[in-house]
């Protein structure tokens, strides 16, 4: 854990503005401490034997504070099945029934133990209207005009799927919260109401800022469950954003090279993903001050399980059914710090066992502090985030604010973007901390320029942009799901233009 005041020199390369609010990456919350590493990009190939499997392949794992309607929620998300090329046809992409989707959080001193507290399990089942053709759908889909557990006609391919609340404290304990409905994905002109203006040859619909201009196939499947819960499942915009080709190209010339520039490219722009999001109520966490959170796959295994126990979608006590085969916390930690040798072991554990068997890699990064050049600018600051892997996030605060609203910096605390917490000033700024990821992590975070910044490859506001792009290819929603639209199969646009370009520097 971090707990540094260390001085910042004038070789450190920071600003006032990294003085007043950066320092306040390295807060500790409570009993964890939210710090940030050095990103490379994330291609969601994180390890070598989870990449064979897409429907269990986790892609990114969000968690934040949000409000709507007077009522406080801890936002969480898991993205699974990376790449999803939405002209593709037939289009079949969906959760695995045979998957366990689990959302795990951690509460107060379990953070730092990385000890499970709460695991809210997803558990789905697959039925045709009509196997007997190759067709996901049957024709344009009408949706529903309000939230409904009934598809509607025209949607083959169709998915339920119950949410368990799983009390780890107590593992006999079990709530069943409910069930909902997955949408249909956008394939294009058999789902207009996706895409704008209606027509299914146009490019998706961009985010809104109020529930009542959703597209009518993403509200009406937005379920509220048993104590407030609300839920959404089904297809969704890869919310992440990278040059990832330049990063895995061992291309660090991070926009210092003479002449033209390499032409940046958003590696996830065009492709779906399948995204769970819950909205937890923050009543339903029993005052906890700090969560954490981390999310995990885990399949049936097949020596454990008879023909009579398939259907089975609520969680009857027996975790010996399943094996984990997936696991996501912060971006980046499996992917760019862990060697081959250990990179299925990481998503076969948990995150209890990170200090004794994952630690080293935190500790010591050999080998991104080769291709860099540089060591972290505060010491054990990967080792803080990392371990345990958790997203940690605050709960005394407000509101995470949210892309595209005042505010929002996608740097975070690089840009001015902080929260208030009620609970903790360790560095004796006023109580602030990250507005974004290591606080949490929103839609939007530009997680690879923060780490960059972090540790001083380049100043606050840069003048050239680490990353290389600087923006989604579509912009999120600022309600609930808060994922952007899935992309249209007939408006791919994989190509994207990106922008060198940043916000201008923040007063000091």
């Amino acid at each position: 854990m971090i707990n540094s005041t260390r001085s910042l020199s004038k070789t450190d390369h920071r600003s006032k503005r990294w003085q007043a609010h950066g320092i306040a990456l390295g807060a500790v919350l409570l009993a964890s401490a939210a710090a940030i590493a050095p990103a490379g990009a994330s291609s969601h190939m994180d390890a070598p034997l989870i990449t064979l499997d897409a429907a269990a392949n986790t892609t990114d794992v969000y968690a934040f504070l949000s409000a709507a309607n007077g009522i406080e929620y801890l936002t969480t998300a898991l993205a699974v099945f990376p790449f999803e090329e939405p002209g593709i046809g037939p289009n079949t992409f969906r959760f695995d029934d045979r998957v366990a989707y689990d959302i795990h959080v951690s509460l107060d001193n379990d953070v730092g133990k990385g000890k499970t507290d709460l695991t809210y399990r997803f558990r789905f089942k697959t039925t045709y209207a009509n196997t007997g053709t190759i067709l996901s759908f049957l024709g344009p889909v009408a949706p529903n005009s309000t939230p409904s557990l009934s598809f509607p006609a025209n949607q083959n391919q169709r998915q339920t799927y119950t949410v368990t609340l799983i009390d780890d404290r107590h593992p006999e304990r079990s709530t069943f919260l409910g069930t909902g409905i997955a949408p249909p994905n956008n394939q294009g002109l058999v789902t207009p109401f996706y895409n704008q203006n209606n027509d299914g040859d146009q490019p998706a619909k961009p985010g809104v800022a109020v529930s009542s201009e959703l597209d009518p196939y993403t509200s009406s499947t937005i379920f509220t469950l048993k104590n407030g819960y609300q839920v959404y499942a089904g297809q969704r915009d890869d919310g992440f954003y990278a040059d990832v080709q330049s990063i895995f190209d061992r291309d660090f010339s991070f926009g210092k090279k003479t002449g033209t520039p390499t032409k940046p490219f958003d590696s996830q722009a065009g492709f779906n993903v399948h995204t769970i999001v819950l909205n937890i109520p923050l009543s339903q966490l029993g005052g906890a001050k700090i969560a954490g959170v981390y999310a995990t796959t885990s399949r049936r295994d097949p020596g454990l399980v008879d023909d009579d126990d398939r259907d089975d979608r609520r969680f009857d006590g027996d975790d010996r059914r399943f094996k984990q085969v997936g696991r996501q916390g912060n971006p980046l930690f499996c992917e760019i710090f862990i060697a081959e040798v250990d990179k299925d072991r990481y998503n076969e554990t948990k995150p209890t066992e990170d200090a004794e068997v994952f630690a080293k890699y935190a500790t010591d990064p050999v080998e991104v502090d080769r291709d860099l050049g540089l060591t972290p600018a505060i010491p054990g600051l990967l080792k803080s985030i990392y371990i345990p892997d958790l997203i940690k996030v605050d709960l005394t605060t407000g509101p995470a604010r949210l892309s595209g609203t005042p505010g929002f910096s996608r740097l975070g605390v690089f840009g001015g973007d902080v929260l208030k917490s009620q609970v903790q000033d360790p560095f004796k700024n006023g109580g602030f901390i990250p507005g974004g990821w290591p606080n949490g992590r929103r839609f939007g975070d530009d997680v690879v320029n923060i780490g960059f910044i972090a540790v001083g490859v380049a100043p606050p506001s840069p003048t050239f942009n680490v990353n290389r792009v600087d923006r989604n290819d579509i912009t999120y929603n600022n309600v609930f799901p808060y994922a952007a639209t899935p992309h249209n199969g007939r408006n791919i646009n994989a190509s994207t233009p990106a922008s060198f370009s940043v916000p201008p520097a923040p007063a000091p």
